[in-house]
């Protein structure tokens, strides 16, 4: 049984930094393609950045493309996504997910497990 938590949202203001951590179970992180989405309220849910697992290649979303940072610690089987620069349209729920195989990055439908999700929130 896999599952993914968040941890490390929170409110901060704009301009600020945070780190939020997946932390995974009943697999490593490096079977799988790891990824973050958002999701605010009365918006479809959005891609933010994603991690291969076999090689570690990232990709970015293009409103957080220089700003955020995916990455991976294969000892404490957690993905981090540092946001730095955050902008009050940052705001959202982002959850934390997992897909086994495929080749697509940025649509959720290609993910497997899904984390509860932490709340983000930027003040202006």
């Amino acid at each position: 049984q896999v599952q993914l938590v968040e941890y490390g949202g929170g409110v901060v203001q704009a301009g600020g930094s945070l780190r939020l951590s997946c932390v995974a179970s009943g697999r490593t992180v490096t079977d799988f393609r790891m990824a973050w989405f958002r999701q605010a309220p009365g918006k479809e849910r959005e891609f933010v950045a994603a991690i291969s697992g076999s090689s570690g290649m990232t990709f970015y979303g293009d409103s957080v493309k220089g700003r955020f940072t995916i990455s991976r610690d294969t000892a404490e089987n957690t993905v981090y996504l540092q946001m730095n620069s955050l902008k009050p349209e940052d705001t959202a729920i982002y959850q934390c997910s997992a897909a086994l195989r495929g080749a697509i990055v940025d649509n959720a439908a290609a993910y497997d497990y899904w984390g509860q999700g932490t709340q983000v929130t930027v003040s202006s």
